[in-house]
Formats: structure tokens, sequence, C-alpha cells
């Protein structure tokens, strides 16, 4: 996700996500602020997912067992 162009926040509802990105929040660092809720940390190393209070986006650690393609 780091290194690309900012994308808008809350506008899918699942994003993948690797090590690189932990620790988890969001929005994330690369998703513009302007439009958002706060931000908030999601634990998401011990299960390999996790689902944001605000908006519903379900985040998937990539590299999780399991996770979807």
């Amino acid at each position: 996700m780091a290194g690309e162009e900012p994308l808008d926040a809350n506008t899918e509802c699942l994003y993948r996500v690797t090590r690189s990105d932990l620790p988890l929040s969001c929005p994330t660092p690369a998703m513009k602020l302007w439009n958002s809720h706060p931000r908030v940390y999601l634990p998401i190393e011990a299960t390999g997912s996790a689902k944001c209070p605000y908006c519903g986006a379900v985040f998937v650690l990539a590299d999780a067992p399991g996770a979807p393609e």
C-alpha cells in the first residue's frame, strides 16, 4: 500500500495488507484523511484479519495462513 498515490479512504470493503504495513491503522497512512473517520489501530497479527469498528472495512494480512487470494 505504501509508496503509491493516496487512496480514497473508506471506498473498499476488503483491503489486503502486508507485514510492511504494520502497525495497521484505519484509515491507513496511504489513504487521504479529509473524508474519513478518526484513525484507529487494529490488531491483525494474531488472527490475520481485523475489522474497523468505524467503517466496517476488513483488513487481511496477505501472508497469514488461509488468507484469501
